[in-house]
């Protein structure tokens, strides 16, 4: 097979084109309805959880000896086990959450309530040893001792707690950095089974659920329901696609320095449904690969039989992409990410890349229509560095469109030329892919601009 292939001269322009055996799918677009719906079940949900508790009686007794603590433990507890459940459909990769949310807002979302489950859960087990100290009239370690080896599933209980502790430290900036991505994604599989520990244990003692049939039962189908999310979606639909497609390695081609296009054979891919812009997770089916997958963006629309990514060596596991062998079996998960022309909301665009970003912005020009015009910057510390740049340039040409390069040191080639380059940026959909930083500094120029949050996207790739 040709790795030539993948020439925009051999591609119908526009996303108006006619297929016969080309691509005939595309993602759909985003559900926002129901996605607003979904956001007010989950708030619902979080108000009948605080609810529960003073249902249960727990308010009326808090005048007795330990029972302030014994509320607030009991209500900590069940709002920490709720957020936790949210973050189990976070982490489904449910494809309304994915179109409307992007990656960058799933990933947003997903931070900014992983602390909040451990610091309620711990302060329910510290709360509720209070409680018992008080009424026992015992200091707290005895008691807390007492409770372990005392209570029914308290054992499990205290080991779904260190997980969730020790997951939360290895969750932390400074020690993440440290740990391999394949190591940590491992560890933070644990978290499934602390939490199946904690729901075990919740029914078994929680106040809110010991003699109430209805809220023991409403609080297992929400959970039955949040792990039905992770299996249809995270196995479920993986192993459907996975199969239909059978994907295979046919070439592997340097690019340029580290940076290497792998492309890949299948069958049906015309119903595979992504549009530019878009990722799949990718499990290469080695021995030494097969465990883990990882998010490559596609580098081009699929001209079925074949789909093409590209990747930088900035680990083991996108440094072994160079040594792939032809005929190794691929695995996809997705696709995901909102990255697409779908978020549109003006009729012209720019397209801003940093490094390997180069590569969403490559397939996202083949969505753009025929004399849509945009506006393209592409930055790199070194002229080889721009791969994919023959490719670009034709596809902006095609479209009656300009592309800039800024190739250079930080210090000697300024993002901020942006504007000047691009003067009538606040009219235009602003989309920014790159590493974090770049990210970062790209839509602070853009939003200083004039550019508003519902015309600027980003895509953020994280190491």
């Amino acid at each position: 097979m040709d790795a030539a292939l993948f020439n925009p001269d051999s591609i119908s322009p526009g996303p108006n084109r006619r297929l016969s055996t080309q691509r005939q799918a595309g993602a759909p677009k985003p559900n926002l309805p129901f996605f607003f719906s979904m956001v007010v079940v989950g708030g619902l949900g979080m108000g009948l959880v605080l609810g529960l508790p003073i249902v249960d009686g727990t308010l009326s007794e808090l005048h007795l000896r330990g029972g302030v603590a014994m509320y607030l433990g009991s209500t900590t507890g069940m709002a920490g086990t709720y957020l936790a459940l949210l973050m189990v459909v976070l982490a489904s990769r449910t494809p309304v959450l994915e179109r409307v949310l992007g990656q960058v807002g799933v990933i947003q979302w997903h931070k900014r309530l992983a602390p909040w489950p451990i610091i309620l859960i711990t302060a329910h087990a510290v709360l509720l040893t209070i409680a018992y100290a008080e009424v026992a009239k015992k200091g707290v370690l005895g008691e807390a001792s007492v409770i372990i080896n005392t209570f029914p599933s308290m054992v499990t209980a205290t080991v779904a707690l260190g997980i969730m502790l020790g997951i939360g430290v290895i969750s932390v900036r400074q020690v993440r950095e440290r740990i391999p991505r394949e190591n940590w994604w491992l560890l933070h599989l644990l978290m499934y089974a602390a939490l199946f520990l904690a729901f075990a244990h919740e029914l078994a003692l929680g106040p809110s659920f010991v003699g109430h049939p209805l809220a023991r039962a409403c609080w297992t189908i929400a959970w039955l329901l949040a792990a039905a999310l992770v299996l249809i979606y995270r196995v479920g639909y993986p192993t459907f696609r996975s199969f239909r497609h059978r994907l295979r390695v046919v070439a592997v081609k340097t690019e340029g320095p580290g940076v290497v296009s792998v492309i890949l054979e299948g069958r049906h891919l015309e119903r595979l449904p992504i549009s530019g812009g878009q990722f799949l997770e990718w499990r290469f089916l080695t021995p030494q690969m097969w465990w883990q997958a990882h998010p490559f963006t596609v580098s081009a629309l699929p001209q079925p039989p074949y789909i093409r990514l590209t990747a930088k060596d900035v680990g083991n596991f996108s440094h072994a992409l160079a040594h792939l062998k032809v005929g190794t079996n691929v695995a996809i998960e997705g696709p995901y990410g909102s990255f697409t022309t779908f978020a549109r909301r003006r009729d012209q665009v720019l397209l801003i890349a940093g490094g390997i970003g180069v590569t969403a912005v490559r397939s996202v020009l083949e969505d753009l229509p025929v004399k849509s015009r945009p506006a393209v910057v592409l930055r790199a510390s070194r002229e080889e560095d721009l791969v994919l740049l023959d490719e670009i340039e034709k596809l902006v040409r095609h479209r009656k469109g300009v592309i800039h390069q800024l190739v250079g040191p930080r210090d000697v080639v300024s993002l901020d030329t942006i504007t000047t380059l691009v003067p009538d940026i606040a009219r235009r959909d602003v989309f920014i892919c790159g590493p974090a930083g770049f990210v970062r500094e790209a839509s602070e120029l853009a939003r200083q601009a004039g550019v508003t949050d519902e015309a600027l996207h980003q895509e953020a790739y994280r190491i």
